[in-house]
């Protein structure tokens, strides 16, 4: 029986992933709290610049729209050029579009900048699949997933204090380059200090822990073939679809919270912020709890795709019961319980999905299979907002939007069960690129 002793990570390992992890949680804070300058600025920028509510709404989807498709490109990139260059990249050109996005003087200006925040920002969550893939063994990412994972709701439960306190204190514009210069920096700090496994010359036992329990004949780059071809497997469309309703789901609390709370439960704008921010710190808890559970898993036998895919179904399942549950109780109290709840467990349900993109596909896809993941899921991001809008202006409640958003969630948590499969191997690969040499896979 081989010595268990290779799979506990060496001092120096452990070193790298906690200043990586560190690194990624403060990253992604920053992207989301950029997401949400526009919002918290949204009357002061209208008055300054003149703009429409509907000129708002389309500069608000600017940004969806671009990091939805600029993901596919994105993760086949941090998977051939690697997290260092491709997170650095990112971040520069992110926090470059905010210190714009305080200069800018027009509709058309302002628009640009958007779809660059988008594109800017589309390396963060594939860069931390790929980092903890490339760093951790499979029954550790799972929680090595969360903790990133939980950045993103995180970044938002501080997004609107510290914006406000920017914007009152300084000006909106200085709040844009205010967050700028904060993402430069961190672009330089992760540069400077995070490195690729194949920069460090790594003992036996550092790459023994990192690669035991990955499939044989793991390869380091993504080809352009390698690619196209995860777009032939069952599992790939599985993940797609699945993370359409988790991040639907997501951005309808995102984006209508605050309105929900006022027009629906006719709350006082003071107690919203207050009331807002709980669900969100929930998500926090969730983001981290979803992916201990999937290491649980791991570590009682259950394999490293089924611990994954079994609890996103069955975590994005009761957000959609207590998503109906909150558009029905009375009691705002009640309501507040369950979106916490809710947030809670949609949270947990993303962090099984970037865990479950670190074991269903080759190391060297990694990024692209949860770049592709990332695509379904921000279509669902971008559409949620608008249809949650149209059906509320025609209908004068949320009550059908939030019906019409958890039956979508059980569609997803379907896909997971159903469509998702057996994970996606390099020889699997190969038998599609070269029917007549190998068996054809059944993923």
């Amino acid at each position: 029986m081989q010595d268990i002793k290779p799979l506990i990570a060496t001092p120096r390992v452990k070193t790298i992933q906690r200043a990586a992890l560190a690194m990624l949680v403060l990253a992604g804070v920053i992207n989301y709290v950029d997401r949400a300058t526009l919002a918290v600025a949204n009357p002061l920028i209208r008055g300054d610049l003149g703009l429409s509510i509907a000129d708002m709404g389309y500069l608000l989807s600017a940004f969806l729209w671009a990091y939805a498709f600029a993901q596919l490109p994105t993760g086949a990139m941090v998977d051939r050029l690697g997290p260092r260059l491709l997170l650095t990249c990112g971040l520069s050109a992110w926090s470059l579009a905010q210190l714009l996005g305080g200069l800018v003087q027009s509709f058309t200006q302002f628009f640009g900048a958007r779809v660059l925040l988008g594109i800017g920002e589309a390396p963060q969550f594939p860069t931390g699949a790929r980092v903890v893939r490339d760093w951790f063994n499979p029954r550790d990412r799972g929680l090595a997933t969360g903790i990133f994972n939980c950045a993103s709701s995180l970044g938002t439960a501080i997004a609107v204090p510290l914006l406000t306190w920017l914007m009152l204190s300084f000006g909106w514009r200085a709040m844009f380059a205010a967050m700028g210069i904060a993402g430069l920096l961190m672009a330089g700090v992760w540069f400077l200090n995070y490195r690729n496994p194949g920069d460090i010359a790594l003992t036996s036992d550092e790459t023994l822990y990192r690669t035991q329990g990955d499939p044989p004949g793991e390869r380091t780059r993504v080809t352009w073939r390698e690619w196209k071809l995860l777009f032939r497997f069952r599992t790939t469309w599985g993940m797609i679809l699945g993370y359409f309703g988790c991040i639907y789901l997501t951005w309808i609390y995102t984006a209508w919270l605050p309105g929900y709370l006022e027009i629906e439960r006719h709350m006082s704008v003071k107690f919203t912020g207050i009331a807002g921010a709980i669900p969100f710190a929930w998500g926090v808890v969730g983001g981290v709890s979803g992916g201990y559970l999937a290491d649980v898993l791991v570590r009682w036998g259950v394999s490293p795709v089924n611990s994954r895919k079994y609890p996103a179904a069955l975590f994005l399942t009761g957000t959609a019961a207590c998503t109906v549950a909150a558009a029905f109780v009375s009691s705002n109290t009640l309501a507040i319980a369950f979106i916490s709840a809710s947030l809670f467990l949609v949270y947990c349900t993303s962090t099984c999905a970037w865990a479950l993109s670190s074991v269903a596909a080759p190391t060297n896809c990694t990024a692209s299979i949860g770049a592709m993941q990332n695509f379904g899921g921000y279509l669902g991001g971008a559409l949620a907002p608008t249809v949650t809008g149209l059906i509320v202006q025609s209908t004068g409640t949320f009550v059908p939007a939030l019906v019409v958003g958890a039956l979508i969630g059980v569609a997803s948590a379907a896909s997971y069960l159903f469509i998702v499969d057996q994970p996606i191997t390099a020889r699997d690969m190969d038998a599609l690129s070269d029917p007549a040499a190998l068996p054809l896979p059944a993923r």
